[in-house]
């Protein structure tokens, strides 16, 4: 930090904005900014990540993803609801903060934290200016958060690098998202990874859940019951079953029931631990049934939607909830 501190100090002697030209000519006033958070899950083999993209037009975009021991479980694209050009004052209004202002401005040069440990969230902005196909990045650690919505720069002295990714973060949040922004998607969850998901299997899916975990007590590694027959079933006996890893995993398998035309999917969302400070009492699977919007014109198809992952372990009995939501038709 001392490098960074004394570059912007000869920057100020200088007479110059260590980040680059004036207002008129501001590093990325025509290009991008991207706000990423990677959040360790469970103990690091999991992981949960964000990533905001906003463009000088005005225009953003939220990815999240959710995955577990190198596979991804899920991922989910949120885009601004209003016409592009009502967010574009306030991106430029983030770039004076992240370029012109002294409290919150950026360190030059920009430099990166790669490995910010298991107990730790990282976050990362990125600017790219269009003029010059240049980008400069900063990512500092911040302490555990689940995502953008409970980032905090709380705790980070002396460390003022960190503080000041974090609150250019922050303001890029509630320029786009919104400060009250509460349907991240995967918030609370454990993590989980896609074993597979279809909409044809073997079986006539009914709308539920199914769980396949071993009993409290059983040999390490030991099958629960059924799942061979299930898999058997499920896979029209031409595929074997996944490994899993039964002493530290359970599968959950997740319909929706019958559908009489072509385009509807599953998601399983979130896996929650339900209980208080003191003890787990059970656990919650969402899924969110994915539907054709409106002047789509899907094929007339019967078909049984599933989402198959595997999960840590959790209660042996998890229960469920289901939600639609309706998606734009493809271009």
């Amino acid at each position: 930090m001392l490098t960074a501190s004394l570059t912007i100090i000869y920057g100020s002697m200088m007479g110059c904005d260590p980040m680059g030209p004036g207002p008129d000519l501001r590093f990325g006033l025509d290009g991008q900014v991207r706000v990423t958070v990677e959040v360790p899950l469970q103990g690091g083999i999991g992981w949960q990540q964000q990533v905001l993209t906003w463009n000088s037009d005005g225009a953003w975009k939220l990815y999240e993803e959710i995955g577990y021991d190198s596979v991804l479980g899920d991922d989910n694209v949120m885009r601004n609801p209003g016409l592009p050009y009502l967010y574009a004052a306030n991106y430029a209004s983030l770039l004076q903060l992240a370029i012109d202002n002294a409290g919150t401005r950026l360190w030059e040069p920009p430099d990166q934290v790669d490995d910010c440990g298991i107990g730790r969230s990282r976050v990362s902005i990125l600017i790219r200016d269009n003029r010059h196909d240049e980008e400069k990045e900063w990512a500092r650690c911040a302490f555990y958060a689940n995502s953008l919505g409970d980032l905090s720069t709380e705790g980070f002295e002396p460390d003022d690098g960190a503080a000041r990714v974090i609150q250019i973060a922050l303001r890029a949040r509630d320029f786009t998202l919104g400060e009250d922004f509460d349907q991240y998607a995967y918030t609370g969850s454990l993590p989980f990874a896609t074993i597979e998901r279809g909409a044809q299997s073997g079986i006539e899916f009914a709308e539920g859940m199914l769980v396949y975990r071993s009993p409290e007590g059983a040999d390490e590694g030991e099958e629960p019951d059924g799942w061979s027959a299930f898999w058997r079933e499920h896979a029209g006996g031409e595929r074997s079953p996944p490994e899993i890893d039964w002493a530290r995993d359970m599968v959950a398998v997740a319909s929706i029931g019958e559908r009489d035309e072509a385009g509807h999917t599953v998601e399983v969302r979130r896996v929650l631990l339900i209980g208080d400070a003191s003890r787990v009492t059970g656990s919650k699977i969402e899924m969110v049934e994915l539907v054709p919007g409106d002047y789509c014109t899907p094929a007339r198809r019967f078909e049984w939607p599933y989402h198959i992952v595997v999960t840590p372990r959790g209660h042996p009995q998890p229960s469920y909830s289901l939600r639609s939501v309706r998606v734009p038709c493809e271009a």
